[in-house]
């Protein structure tokens, strides 16, 4: 099977993100023969890096199945080796044509970076702390760019974009195989956000060759 192009895999994301958002999902390749077909071998068409945030459920807000999506999860969507090297597996083993980076609003994480910032807040546990820790830039970035002073409340939905900027910009400096499959117009990324509430997707930022980027697709 010929693996879709950087513009057909985000054509199929949409897709899948507008069923399931309007309630008429398709639930394809659950059944069991799919099961079978698949057990040997994988071609997922995508792969997705997000937070582990249990009301964000990758194959369900995108109305996938079995085989179609590569994911990679962890709180607040936080680059580590780990996570370079199974976004690496994905693009230079399986040939995936697409990375999605997704952050969500409401996102814990991105409350807990914040919180810490206060004179007062109580320390987290060192790997919860270790996460935290990754916002800080885009907290600061956020508090800098309305004059706010340390200790004033910053957006959290604002943070999280910015966190999401920094996630992609990460990936792209951590990963020479990365950035040259984009380089050479055989990967794109999108970062993008999950809306919890009406469960759509919004693309952020765009990284790569994907055409009409800006349209509506459907089916």
């Amino acid at each position: 099977m010929t693996a879709p192009t950087p513009s057909a895999a985000w054509r199929q994301m949409k897709r899948g993100n507008e069923r399931f958002i309007s309630g008429e999902p398709q639930h394809p390749r659950q059944d069991v023969d799919h099961r079978s077909d698949i057990a040997t071998a994988q071609a997922p068409h995508a792969a997705l890096f997000g937070c582990a945030d249990s009301r964000l459920s990758a194959e369900i807000i995108f109305d996938k199945g079995l085989g179609d999506l590569f994911v990679v999860r962890n709180a607040g969507q936080v680059i580590s080796s780990s996570v370079v090297g199974s976004l690496e597996y994905a693009v230079e083993i399986l040939h995936v044509p697409l990375i999605m980076v997704l952050s969500h609003d409401s996102c814990g994480a991105v409350a807990a970076a914040i919180e810490q910032q206060q004179a007062d807040a109580k320390p987290l546990p060192p790997h919860i702390a270790a996460i935290t820790q990754t916002l800080n830039p885009a907290i600061e970035r956020v508090r800098l760019a309305h004059g706010l002073a340390p200790g004033e409340a910053v957006d959290a939905e604002e943070v999280g974009l910015e966190h999401l900027r920094d996630t992609v910009s990460t990936l792209l400096a951590s990963s020479e195989l990365i950035s040259d499959a984009v380089a050479e117009g055989k990967l794109a990324i999108v970062g993008a956000k999950y809306t919890l509430a009406e469960g759509r997707v919004t693309p952020e930022v765009i990284i790569g060759q994907l055409e009409n980027q800006s349209h509506h697709h459907k089916d």
